[in-house]
């Protein structure tokens, strides 16, 4: 009987989802208490369901793009990336000397605060050929803090007075996961959620020089790098967008579906959180992860405003 009420709440926090009726953080709250009061009945499939519902979101965000301005703001936050990236990666593995931490899950870690979270872990997780268990604990670390700062990321925004330019910026090189990202700007305003979304993008495609980095950090070999495709697929709905080749009004429903899908995702994320598994880490991995998004949370604000 339980199992008949959780899968009937379930969907019908899917179909509220998806009508629009909740916001972002909402959706990623409500994900999270009912797997307080329920066990995920598809949690097998929750994973691969963000997986390909965030790559359709975002393709479907880039048919309310234009070219122009989507190079001019790549071009923007080139430097920031770059510096971010650099430091958060030393100084993970720093920590992760000085904790004694497991090598690779404060790798994962680090990669995961410093690139694009979850998709940043799985990607690099073959190429250190890093066990089931520690993609767990970094993916579960990762998407706890994704979940604070869905929250608390729009607050701090509007208590700073951030402009949408600097909100999209800093969302997209503080925030861990490219859903958490387009989540916590797509409440903030259009122009936030273009620029968060791009960068993010651009961001992700670090993913290639860090496995590189990784294989020789680790002295592996032959393992499979693997590349964001479904980046070339945003490029080309913003292509179709920039020269008018969908009527306006197509382009504007894919985007609306998209945002609601989003939020779905977003729902879908907060199911899949596990309190659980979070308590078995132990302290030092959320030590390690907590520092990391804290560093680079402030040293991307101070760089943004100054």
């Amino acid at each position: 009987m339980k199992d008949i009420y959780s899968k009937t709440v379930y969907f019908c926090i899917l179909i509220i989802a998806l009508l629009g009726v909740i916001n972002s953080p909402t959706a990623m709250l409500l994900g999270f208490v009912f797997t307080i009061f329920f066990n995920n009945p598809y949690r097998k499939y929750s994973h691969k369901a963000i997986h390909y519902f965030l790559k359709i979101s975002v393709v479907g965000l880039g048919f309310g793009m234009h070219i122009k301005e989507t190079l001019e703001t790549s071009k923007e936050g080139v430097s920031l990336t770059l510096f971010s990236i650099i430091l958060t990666v030393s100084l993970g593995l720093l920590l992760t000397k000085i904790l004694k931490l497991d090598f690779k899950l404060g790798h994962l870690i680090s990669s995961g605060t410093a690139i694009c979270g979850g998709s940043a872990v799985a990607a690099i997780a073959p190429v250190i050929k890093a066990k089931s268990n520690t993609i767990s604990i970094a993916l579960g670390i990762v998407f706890l803090l994704n979940s604070i700062a869905l929250l608390v990321f729009p607050a701090v925004g509007h208590f700073l007075s951030l402009s949408q330019d600097q909100f999209g910026l800093w969302c997209a090189i503080a925030i861990h996961d490219t859903s958490s990202v387009v989540g916590a700007a797509l409440g903030y305003g259009d122009e936030a959620l273009r620029i968060a979304t791009t960068v993010k993008l651009s961001r992700t495609l670090w993913i290639i020089p860090l496995s590189i980095f990784s294989m020789f950090l680790f002295k592996t070999k032959g393992e499979r790098i693997r590349i964001p495709y479904f980046i070339f697929l945003f490029i080309a709905a913003i292509l179709i967008n920039s020269y008018h080749i969908l009527p306006q009004t197509v382009t504007s429903n894919l985007v609306l579906i998209a945002k609601r899908l989003l939020i779905v995702t977003l729902f879908l994320v907060g199911s899949t959180i596990s309190i659980k598994e979070l308590k078995s880490t132990g302290m030092k991995p959320i030590i390690v992860a907590l520092v990391l998004w804290i560093f680079i949370s402030i040293f991307s604000l101070l760089y943004i405003l100054n």
